[in-house]
């Protein structure tokens, strides 16, 4: 079957793509010293740095340590003569590391597989009909042709097994906490697989049987190809905000980077184009982030709206990230927004966090962590107490973390990693109803940006599954960690060893927690479910997701949209409020109150001493005695 050239940038992966097959002749490298090197690591992070491990082993009654010192006592008895090939150590490894359904915790293969993603030139995804389950093809590479075989085909069968047998045998090799993230990861993988994080396929080529479009049944037998993946967006080894601050599903991040490569290549050069005024209904707003937003206004039958798409928190500049998602939620209409999130797997957990305080004008409360109290994690702690390198200050952690190895506490107390002025520094500034719609692909910061939506009750929650990924942690890479005790000077003894053949390590060091009325309550294996329930259908895979945007609609009808625009004479030390839906006003300049006003019509004008040398103004509006609307203004 061919395929064509498509973008610059796909032509080339496509271009340097070889079969499964081919790829796989070019591994193994790595000795049986190596191999000890790396169960021996995995070892020191499993058991002194692994914040979750008391929880998977009560969860999941799985017992990582001793399956990892048992894989170092076979090796111990072999040599290099007698050693197992090399896959069957990554498997063993891999399967070591997946068995506490942890997607933050991964052994990341050495090279070749590293950077690589093997694929299938088409993606499958599941919708409904008749109360039933099916399978359809909803994305081509470009250039590819086959009998019959176009988007809206329906698969029936895999490699000769029902494709819904396929989808349930494959998900249990992945380690997503709940049935809803195993599933939603189990069909993805059928197509695309990230070798650095995922075992290769079995299989060197798929046998698929589908119902084409005009009723005729066919079957179509494909090779798997491997091809270089696009690089990330931050590097999580270089001692950075960033990558102290990732909460990243890795798996997702790769197959996402790999989707827009093969299927939507014009965002791999995409720049922003100049749009004055609001889109027009059903086409995008151009952006200066491709990768990580799409933003366009929606009609359906309860109105228009604005959707706006995350596709990533993986930024290195949360402020940046901020303001884009602002400037596109600018202009799009004022009645109603909904923010998907399905498929996003996290990223910077502050742009995740820096994003809630748009949506509400309450205060928000990041999410506390937590460290496990191991004497390895107390001299990471302590080595930055008071931050030497100007990246990441752990002093506050550091007290409970000493106290517990002498009272017994299994964590230390609580605090959160993004800041909390930060996470209200700008305060509301999208006055509608909001509507968040997750799926089980919702990982990460994703999952904590999902918390604390439901957490501050922005506004409802539609999941087209029962529960996002679950995934509640600040994740480091191995790298990371051995950094972080060799700077600003080397620890003596530290345990940390550099990985052989690139070979890397991630590890979940620090647990989230829920705030408010779900204080304390972990995110990991929770999840976050949401309060309404959309299952996908036919019309939602091959036309934009109508019915889903609908049934978002409808709860947005629901709901008040609100208005409170606020704008400064400052010579005349007067203020105009533009207002919906508000019966009281209350001015405060410089964080102290100034005045209170009851508001009898949508725009009203006030005098307010002392507005000509404040520098900030904060207007809240209340209704029925509620705070429902907030603005700040920096003068």
């Amino acid at each position: 079957m061919g395929i064509g050239e498509g973008g610059t940038g796909q032509a080339k992966h496509l271009a340097d793509a070889v079969d499964l097959q081919d790829f796989l002749n070019t591994a193994g490298t790595l000795t049986l010293a190596d191999r000890r090197t790396l169960v021996q690591q995995a070892l020191v992070l499993i058991e002194q740095n692994y914040a979750h491990l008391p929880l998977k082993i009560a969860m999941h009654a799985v017992n990582p340590v001793q399956r990892l010192r048992l894989l170092a006592l076979r090796l111990d008895r072999q040599t290099a003569d007698t050693m197992d090939p090399e896959p069957r150590f990554h498997d063993e490894l891999s399967e070591i590391f997946h068995s506490v359904r942890d997607l933050h915790t991964n052994y990341l293969l050495p090279a070749p597989y590293a950077s690589k993603v093997a694929y299938l030139p088409f993606l499958i995804e599941e919708c409904h009909e008749g109360g039933r389950p099916r399978y359809l093809v909803t994305k081509i590479v470009e250039g590819f042709s086959a009998p019959g075989f176009e988007r809206g085909v329906e698969v029936t069968h895999w490699n000769g097994t029902p494709i819904g047998a396929a989808v349930d045998a494959n998900a249990a090799r992945y380690a997503g906490s709940n049935p809803a993230a195993r599933h939603s990861r189990g069909l993805q993988s059928l197509t695309i697989r990230a070798l650095v994080i995922h075992r290769p396929p079995d299989e060197s080529w798929v046998t698929l049987s589908y119902l084409g479009q005009d009723g005729i049944a066919r079957e179509l037998r494909e090779p798997w190809r491997v091809t270089e993946n696009l690089p990330p967006f931050v590097d999580a080894g270089e001692l950075t905000t960033a990558a102290l601050s990732q909460g990243l599903d890795l798996g997702a991040d790769e197959v996402s980077r790999a989707i827009r490569m093969l299927y939507v290549p014009e965002t791999l050069t995409a720049e922003i184009v100049d749009a004055a005024g609001p889109a027009e209904p059903g086409g995008d707003l151009p952006t200066t982030m491709p990768a990580f937003f799409k933003a366009r206004p929606v009609v359906t039958p309860s109105g228009t709206f604005g959707h706006i798409r995350v596709f990533s928190f993986g930024t290195t500049d949360p402020g940046a990230f901020v303001e884009e998602f602002l400037r596109l939620v600018g202009q799009l209409p004022q009645q109603g927004l909904v923010v998907d999130v399905r498929g996003n797997g996290g990223g910077h957990i502050h742009a995740s966090e820096f994003l809630l305080q748009t949506l509400t004008p309450h205060r928000i409360t990041p999410e506390p962590t937590q460290f496990i109290t191991t004497p390895l994690n107390v001299r990471v702690c302590a080595q930055h107490e008071e931050n030497p390198t100007g990246q990441i200050d752990l002093g506050p952690w550091c007290p409970s973390m000493k106290q517990a190895l002498e009272i017994g506490a299994v964590h230390s107390a609580a605090f959160p990693i993004t800041p909390e002025e930060g996470a209200n520094a700008l305060g509301q500034r999208y006055h509608g109803p909001v509507v968040l719609i997750t799926d089980a692909r919702c990982y990460s910061a994703t999952d904590i940006f999902a918390a604390g939506f439901q957490d501050h009750e922005i506004g409802p929650i539609l999941g087209v599954d029962d529960n996002t990924g679950a995934g509640g942690a600040n994740v480091w890479t191995h790298e990371l960690l051995k950094v972080l005790l060799e700077v600003p000077s080397p620890a003596p003894g530290s345990p940390y060893r550099t990985l052989p053949g690139g070979a890397g390590m991630r590890v979940s060091i620090r647990r989230t927690l829920r705030v408010h009325k779900l204080a304390g309550t972990p995110v990991e294996d929770l999840g976050v479910r949401p309060g309404h329930r959309h299952s996908m259908t036919r019309r939602d895979l091959l036309a934009g997701n109508q019915d889903l945007l609908d049934r978002a609609g409808e709860l947005l009808a629901a709901l008040p949209a609100r208005r409170l625009e606020v704008s400064v004479a400052v010579a005349a030390d007067e203020l105009t409020l533009r207002t919906r839906l508000l019966d009281r006003a209350d001015v405060y300049l410089d964080g102290r109150p100034r005045l209170t006003a009851d508001l009898t019509q949508d725009t009203v004008t006030m005098a307010v001493p002392g507005l000509a040398t404040a520098g900030v103004v904060h207007v809240e509006g209340f209704q029925s005695g509620q705070l429902v609307a907030a603005r700040t203004l920096t003068l």
